[in-house]
């Protein structure tokens, strides 16, 4: 089976990441999120109050991407900035009472949309699904490591 097959694996893994993306991100757009913003949120209501850089640095993102998302997220109610009372220099960043609200209901959508994607599975076949996920994760992080070189 070559990759050009639609029912190759790499035709159906790129067929399921569009539908993922499409369910999130219509779901994520009924409460005004973008699809960027919930690891972001995740982040901050798992550790609230930290500095841009660490935000950037943890996501792996570019400190003008979050900050362009902060930005935005601010603006919408979610988020606050406040300068560090010891270093000034430092921005941090902390959730507001509608971002942890927010933050919540977005983690439900996500448990309800990774319950409907797994539901016909066994939790055996979860299991096995899970193990060679991370398999094709690791296959692809060994590949980019390897081009750093």
């Amino acid at each position: 089976m070559n990759c050009l097959d639609p029912e190759s694996n790499y035709a159906l893994f790129l067929e399921i990441a569009r539908l993922h993306y499409l369910k999130t991100h219509r779901s994520f757009q009924k409460r005004d999120v973008y699809p960027g913003q919930p690891p972001l949120l995740f982040a901050l209501y798992k550790n609230d109050g930290q500095s841009q850089a660490e935000l950037a640095r943890s996501l792996k993102m570019k400190a003008p991407t979050v900050t362009i998302m902060l930005k935005r997220m601010e603006k919408a109610g979610v988020v606050k900035r406040v300068q560090d009372e010891t270093d000034q220099r430092v921005v941090r960043v902390y959730l507001t009472e509608y971002g942890r609200k927010l933050c919540k209901s977005i983690y439900k959508e996500i448990q309800c949309i990774e319950e409907r994607m797994f539901s016909r599975l066994s939790n055996e076949e979860k299991n096995i699904l899970n193990r060679l996920f991370k398999r094709i994760r690791d296959n692809l992080k060994e590949s980019i490591e390897a081009n750093k070189r």
